[in-house]
């Protein structure tokens, strides 16, 4: 959605026009769902999650002032109910962020819908463990990082915007991406690691 056709949505939903609305749901859909699932690691929850940050929408479109950031407002909100739920469900206990989720049925959600894109049988499972693995390293990076490197890299937002959803200084936005990046990396090539340790590792001297 270019800027012209956003802007005329939102002025169409804050008037009331679910059309508009449904268009705003449609364009934001899938790349928030991206961002939940990246950090929850559950699609239930994240389906959950992405209908509170609609729901959200629906009550505080009004107050909305459009200035070009609507993509950081939007991810606001959404990181802002992630936070909110990771906090609850701590203290009780029922969730852990990152973990999979193998009690989804598969029916309907919007992450197999984006899969099933996918035709050839092979690759899609080579694309899940991938998946899976790029799942369980980014659950390993504390959450801040984690939530810089999911907003630039799967969400496609500059560092500006993320600075603004995150709601943190832009120099403070670029550190947490490089250094949750470069983690990342290590995580997911740890024999790379591995092979680097041992290159800068003094050698010891040989015995006579």
């Amino acid at each position: 959605m270019d800027e012209a056709a956003l802007a005329e949505a939102i002025r169409g939903a804050q008037q009331g026009n679910a059309t508009s609305f449904d268009g705003l749901v449609d364009a934001y859909a899938p790349r928030l769902f991206g961002f939940l699932y990246r950090l929850t690691g559950s699609r239930q929850e994240s389906e959950d999650l992405l209908q509170e940050v609609f729901l959200r929408l629906v009550r505080t479109i009004e107050a909305y002032t459009h200035d070009g950031r609507f993509d950081a407002w939007l991810f606001r909100i959404a990181a802002n109910l992630v936070r909110d739920r990771v906090r609850k469900v701590r203290r009780s206990g029922k969730f852990v962020s990152g973990s999979s989720d193998s009690s989804d049925d598969g029916n309907g959600s919007l992450i197999e819908s984006i899969e099933a894109e996918e035709s050839d049988g092979a690759r899609r499972l080579e694309l899940s463990e991938e998946v899976e693995a790029l799942n369980r390293a980014l659950a390993e990076l504390p959450e801040a990082e984690r939530e810089v490197v999911v907003l630039r890299h799967f969400s496609q937002m500059s560092f500006k915007e993320i600075a603004e959803a995150t709601d943190v200084p832009l120099g403070t936005a670029l550190a947490r991406g490089h250094r949750g990046l470069a983690k990342l990396r290590k995580l997911m090539d740890p024999d790379s690691a591995t092979e680097v340790q041992a290159v800068r590792r003094p050698r010891k001297a040989a015995k006579g």
